[in-house]
């Protein structure tokens, strides 16, 4: 079989808590982002864009919907016969594997899978991050390093460093020193949660990594302090673009809006039709959208197939989204067939799909206050009902308690 320069790995198998109720029953990487896409269309675009024909997916929590979303990989260009997207769930192997036990675990299992290829080097991503970026430069840059890994970092704020891994380099950007979320950072490279690891040295650490009994499995906390304390060449690659870490309710939805482009932070406005770095994703065959007499959307993104007759200011709407007379929506993520009825009020709330908004039913309230409204899907607010500025609403009987 053909040599492979460079797969990918990517990490999609996480549960995703802290995005609850949006995730209940789907995989975080399947959640849906920015009226049309999935979280994970974004690093398979990546990938795309930056020339990987060949990706590993490695699921586990609630992999339906996530698998067939993939399917074949035609809408990224990789329904290929060498190589494509491959879906890697967890396995019964004579040897007795079960479930990841963490992300190097993850990639142990399917070391096979990597072999098949043989590729000088091995991509590993996360499949819950927004973000473009050019994969190829990275692996020139490990190239040119003669690195056995590299790790691509983001230039954080001093007062946010403490929330992520951290990466001390010298002056010529080889880490000597790796941080997990510290007290007192020393400086303000996070990781991205994106390696490139040189082959022989990523499967060599793999198999050591999963005889020590006493590992957790996890390429933040053993393969990469590891590697670092065994004097391996590593490298810090600095990425210059836009990165969300959607791992909860409040930067899904700041992230929405990036691509929008909030008045405060025009600079972090995230660009979906960007002809240059297309983000790919299966199509729907939607009707086109309906903008009624009455219908006034301002500042928003709004999908296919909406049916909008009331007015929307700075939101994100998806799919079959229908906005009745006199409705008013603000600061909000409405998801696929979401009904809004006649005078209904819905700001700073995400709601997610087949959910059923009452007439003159009132959710959410000013973001100045700070506290993002949720309802869960299939959820049916009543008529005239009250849904309280923070509340997440999981199950219809709730809401008879906020009315």
């Amino acid at each position: 079989m053909k040599k492979k320069r460079c797969i990918a790995m990517l990490l999609a198998g996480g549960q995703g808590s802290r995005l609850m109720p949006l995730t209940e029953h789907i995989a975080k990487p399947a959640v849906p982002f920015g009226s049309r896409y999935r979280i994970i269309d974004f690093p398979l675009s990546n990938c795309v864009n930056s020339g990987i024909d060949t990706v590993g997916v490695l699921t586990q929590y609630q992999p339906l919907e996530l698998n067939d979303y993939l399917g074949t990989g035609t809408p990224w260009d990789m329904n290929l016969r060498y190589g494509g997207v491959h879906v890697l769930p967890p396995y019964q192997a004579a040897e007795g594997s079960d479930w990841f036990k963490g992300t190097a675990n993850a990639i142990y299992q399917n070391i096979r899978f990597i072999q098949r290829y043989d590729p000088d080097y091995v991509l590993i991503l996360s499949g819950d991050h927004i973000y473009k970026m050019n994969y190829d430069k990275m692996l020139e840059e490990h190239i040119n390093n003669r690195a056995d890994c590299t790790i691509a970092v983001i230039d954080v704020p001093l007062e946010e460093a403490s929330r992520f891994g951290i990466m001390n380099t010298d002056g010529k950007g080889r880490i000597i020193e790796f941080e997990e979320k510290p007290k007192h950072p020393k400086s303000t490279q996070a990781s991205m949660g994106v390696y490139i690891f040189s082959t022989d040295k990523l499967i060599k650490y793999l198999i050591e990594d999963e005889n020590d009994k006493s590992s957790s499995n996890d390429f933040g906390k053993n393969i990469i302090p590891k590697m670092l304390d065994d004097g391996q060449r590593m490298f810090a690659h600095l990425f210059k673009g836009y990165w969300r870490d959607v791992g909860t309710l409040d930067s899904f939805w700041s992230a929405n809006m990036d691509a929008i482009g909030m008045p405060e932070d025009e600079p972090e406005k995230l660009i979906l039709n960007d002809p240059g770095w297309r983000i790919y994703y299966r199509h729907d065959s939607n009707q086109p959208q309906y903008i009624g007499e009455k219908g006034e959307p301002k500042n928003s993104i709004i999908g296919g197939a909406c049916d909008i007759n009331g007015k929307i200011e700075h939101s994100v709407l998806f799919n079959n989204v229908t906005v009745e007379e006199g409705a008013f929506v603000k600061d909000s993520i409405i998801m696929d067939n979401v009904k809004i009825g006649a005078g209904a009020y819905v700001e700073y709330a995400i709601i997610d799909s087949d959910v059923t908004i009452g007439s003159e039913a009132n959710v959410g309230g000013p973001r100045e206050n700070g506290k993002l409204s949720v309802i869960a899907k299939g959820i049916k607010v009543r008529k005239k009902g009250r849904v309280k500025q923070g509340d997440i609403l999981t199950k219809p009987e709730e809401e008879e308690e906020t009315k």
